[in-house]
């Protein structure tokens, strides 16, 4: 569960999740509430739940912020660890949905209010409705396909992860900063474009991505940040690590590396998990990339931001099948949108890369926001669309 800074004006120009989708997740076709459909009201130091428990099958957390900071909101594992589903970048006042296929068991719920911290938690469970949490018949082959797809797609991206890694590694250890600073970027696309997959497993995301301006006091700083900085010295009050320092946190950052290459060999996904997915990779460009706090020595944000929108489009491009049956407007609206993005970041190609972040003028930013929010809009309605 990754901290990030609030950003205030990004996610107050996100429009409320609930009137935007044309699901009604909050009843059935007569009209009366559903033990699936949950209310979650966020507050600066509240998070409170309509219900500890819910039948398994589809549920749906309506969250509704009613706190001064920006909030997030998530399903977790039994072991408090492993992300279910979340949903980021709630403004105050706003409403959003998440949408999550819950299999019988043990879970929490958190809020975390200035989307810093390990979250205000509760136990949650999900009792056996006897009915199959997944779609049936020709959704299901869909379905199916999709989850091959995908699961093909997160393996290939681990591994030319850690292959670029390793390589990484061993210059930045030895001395060859040049290398290093060179082949940087290029090896964090293969991380960006699955990051929600890493932050699943809740205890490797923090210690591969961490930014120092999300540190707790006492807390260890290690992960491709801690070696952006040292890479990419401030001009002044910064002391460089050691060759023993350098080997430490390569070495971390080598060993968390190939084990999420291991973790992802056997995994499989589900709609709900490649749809939130999606929208997550979309929250993580609002929340990082597009202010620039990302990268903030290296400034190879450009790429990050690429990365994102790949893996994006890549899950939505998985469903689209489902999509295109269930709701061809919404598909081609999200057609139009990743295509006017795209449009964006190519002009801000250099060579095979981009330019630097801080070369772009506050205007340029501030379209590339306004392209974000309109994608982020349409693409918040995706896991709804396809499991509802």
């Amino acid at each position: 569960m990754k901290r990030r800074l609030a950003v205030y004006p990004l996610a107050l120009a996100l429009p409320l999740m609930a009137a935007c989708t044309t699901n009604d997740p909050s009843s059935d076709t007569s009209g009366t509430a559903t033990p699936r459909s949950l209310a979650v009201t966020s507050t600066d130091d509240r998070c409170d739940v309509s219900a500890q428990q819910a039948p398994s099958g589809n549920l749906v957390f309506t969250v509704k912020n009613d706190g001064s900071k920006v909030t997030e909101f998530y399903l977790l594992g039994q072991d408090g660890l492993r992300i279910v589903g979340e949903v980021e970048n709630i403004g105050p006042g706003l409403t959003r949905d998440l949408v999550v296929q819950a299999a019988a068991g043990t879970y929490f719920t958190a809020c975390k209010p200035g989307m810093v911290g390990d979250g205000i938690r509760s136990s949650f469970t999900v009792t056996d409705s006897g009915e199959p949490v997944a779609a049936s018949g020709k959704e299901a082959e869909l379905v199916a396909t999709a989850n091959t797809q995908y699961a093909g797609y997160v393996k290939d991206q681990s591994d030319q992860l850690l292959a670029k890694t390793e390589q990484f590694v061993s210059d930045y250890k030895t001395g060859k900063d040049d290398a290093a600073r060179a082949l940087y970027a290029d090896a964090r696309v293969h991380w960006e474009r699955i990051e929600p997959v890493a932050e699943s497993f809740g205890d490797l995301d923090p210690r591969m991505d961490l930014r120092e301006a999300d540190l707790q006091a006492g807390e260890r700083w290690t992960g491709w940040h801690r070696v952006e900085k040292d890479l990419w010295p401030p001009k002044s009050g910064y002391h460089p690590m050691s060759r023993t320092e350098r080997s430490a946190v390569a070495d971390q950052l080598l060993a968390d590396t190939k084990e999420l290459h291991q973790r992802t060999r056997t995994m499989t996904f589900t709609a709900d998990q490649i749809g939130n997915g999606a929208k997550e990779l979309l929250d993580e460009v609002a929340t990082g990339k597009v202010t620039g706090e990302e990268e903030a020595w290296s400034h190879t944000d450009l790429w990050d931001f690429q990365a994102n929108v790949d893996g994006a489009r890549v899950a939505w491009e998985g469903l689209r099948p489902v999509l295109q049956q269930k709701d061809p407007d919404l598909d081609a609206k999200l057609e139009e949108r990743f295509a006017a993005l795209q449009k964006l970041l190519d002009a801000h190609r250099e060579g095979t890369g981009f330019v630097l972040y801080t070369s772009l003028s506050t205007d340029q930013v501030r379209t590339l926001s306004d392209a974000v929010n309109a994608l982020s809009e349409p693409l918040s309605q995706l896991t709804a669309a396809v499991v509802l």
